[in-house]
């Protein structure tokens, strides 16, 4: 288990992010079309995942429209949004904000992905959403950096990220 905090309150996530060097684990989300996307619809491409508890929130929200301000100057790179938002609302904020360079995917109807990634809450007001963290995965499925945000309500930090995607 990974000790961060909510508001300054210790929380609990299911586990802890993978190992880097290590292979990616298997996900199969929820597209905002209600489809199913798993690393095989990505095959070829450096994948950026960007996990986080509800769109709902003002630094969830900022974290999306951060990475699809950069997404479009990495190369073979995908940045999957991810959240335990349902597709329908995923789809109206990336519509209202003209999010169109990220792929928002929900958890849904897949529990096993916050246990594989070893985020989700399961102590504090948000058990059972999903802590913020960002795990990149290079093209042949190897895990090459990871941050588990050790506060919530903190955006992760994007230099560290975007340095390991130039």
């Amino acid at each position: 288990m990974a000790q961060i905090t909510f508001k300054g309150t210790p929380v609990e996530t299911v586990g802890t992010l993978p190992l880097i060097g290590s292979e990616a684990p298997f996900f199969c989300l929820v597209k905002t079309d209600l489809t199913e996307a798993g690393p095989a619809d990505f095959a070829s491409k450096r994948l950026v995942l960007n996990i986080f508890p509800s769109l709902d929130t003002s630094v969830c929200a900022a974290s999306v429209r951060r990475f699809n301000q950069e997404a479009s100057s990495f190369d073979n790179t995908v940045v999957l949004s991810i959240s335990a938002d349902l597709p329908f609302a995923q789809s109206r904020f990336c519509e209202t904000e003209g999010i169109k360079n990220v792929v928002p995917l929900s958890v849904f109807r897949s529990p096993e992905f916050g246990l594989d990634y070893g985020v989700t809450l399961v102590s504090g007001p948000l058990k059972g959403l999903l802590s913020r963290a960002i795990v990149i995965i290079d093209a042949d499925g190897i895990v090459r950096y990871t941050e588990q945000v050790p506060e919530i309500v903190q955006e992760p930090d994007y230099s560290a990220a975007i340095k390991v995607l130039a």
